[in-house]
């Protein structure tokens, strides 16, 4: 079997494998921007866990092959329709954009980069088993693989149909919220035992399949700050919580939203809009706490953010009773999950 350190020296052997983009998403997940096609420099840096001059110097030095495989970058008029087109937010006067396969690309040229490496054994390993592993016919295979299928194609309908169909129904709902909500918690429960069977099996298999949605947090990477803000009112209320209002600019006391949860419970919410690759502070988390609980008398206090908190903000917020909804918890509550604190 082949090295993965052999892709770093072969080309011949990457353009054979350019194909497997779908690896990508089966390491990490991969956001992609609204058009649902392509990645900026600074996501892709914060994909493989790296600083930004590491993908601007593997661009320099393998520019003409990034570009053979999407990598391009746009200026002037086309980066104004881009813009505009994509709902993306900046005032650069260039944009470099890298298409999936553009990424898999980089992933089998970068040194320095754990989830490049894995990308890059997870990828050859695939192309073995392609290559190597026997086709089985057995009834007994067929039958659990329709099984399977069948599990997925439910999975899918709990959590694009059904689930949705509910947060809809908790959001105009007065009279039966509480009823609707449990009846969303046992579907969800439900969708959730099927997720750990397929994925139980696909682990038995040796086929890893643990990827998350890319698209939820790819929208909220575009919005601007006052849009974030409104979007997590509205997953506020789609939760059971009344009199939400989000307040933002002067006079908030140091809160972006606040109003009661489904039990009453007052609650404040602090909303921050950062790019993946950066970080919350402690004294980000300290600020807040003081608004939370001395200004406003907070039950309940969210710290909302799209990327992570350092392991000093976090352990803060723990002492101070402040809810921290990082990037994967906030995906995951924007696709239906409900957070356990507003139950």
């Amino acid at each position: 079997m082949i090295n993965e350190s052999a892709l770093l020296e072969s080309k011949s052997l990457r353009d054979g494998v350019l194909e497997r983009t779908d690896v990508l998403d089966r390491v990490k997940a991969l956001s992609l921007l609204p058009d649902g096609m392509h990645v900026t420099t600074a996501m892709v840096a914060t994909y493989f866990e790296v600083g930004l001059t590491a993908i601007r110097s593997l661009v320099l030095d393998h520019r003409a092959e990034l570009e053979a495989n999407g990598y391009h970058t746009l200026t002037g008029t086309e980066l104004s329709s881009f813009k505009e087109l994509s709902g993306l937010q900046s005032r650069s006067a260039s944009l470099a954009l890298f298409s999936r396969r553009a990424v898999l690309n980089v992933a089998m040229l970068l040194r320095d980069s754990e989830v490049a490496r894995q990308v890059r054994v997870y990828l050859l390993d695939m192309e073995y088993l392609a290559r190597t592993q026997p086709v089985d016919n057995s009834v007994h295979r067929e039958t659990a693989s329709l099984d399977d299928r069948i599990d997925q194609r439910i999975t899918h309908i709990l959590g694009k149909t059904v689930v949705p169909m509910f947060n809809s129904l908790i959001e105009t709902s007065g009279e039966h919220r509480k009823e609707l909500i449990a009846l969303r918690a046992g579907v969800q429960r439900i969708e959730r035992r099927l997720h750990q069977h397929h994925t139980r099996l696909q682990r038995l298999e040796g086929v890893r399949d643990d990827r998350p949605s890319v698209g939820v947090m790819a929208a909220m990477d575009a919005m601007n700050g006052r849009r974030f803000e409104h979007h997590i009112a509205k997953l506020l209320r789609r939760d059971g919580c009344t009199n939400v209002v989000v307040q933002g600019g002067r006079g908030d006391r140091g809160v972006d939203i606040i109003g009661l949860t489904a039990a009453g419970r007052r609650l404040v919410v602090q909303c921050k809009r950062f790019a993946p690759y950066l970080n919350i502070t402690s004294p980000e988390v300290q600020k807040f706490v003081g608004a939370a609980k001395v200004l406003h008398n907070a039950d309940v206090a969210l710290y909302v953010a799209t990327c992570p908190f350092t392991p000093e903000a976090l352990s803060i917020a723990a002492e101070t009773g402040i809810t921290v909804v990082h990037r994967g918890l906030l995906e995951q509550w924007s696709a239906g999950e409900p957070l356990e604190v507003l139950e």
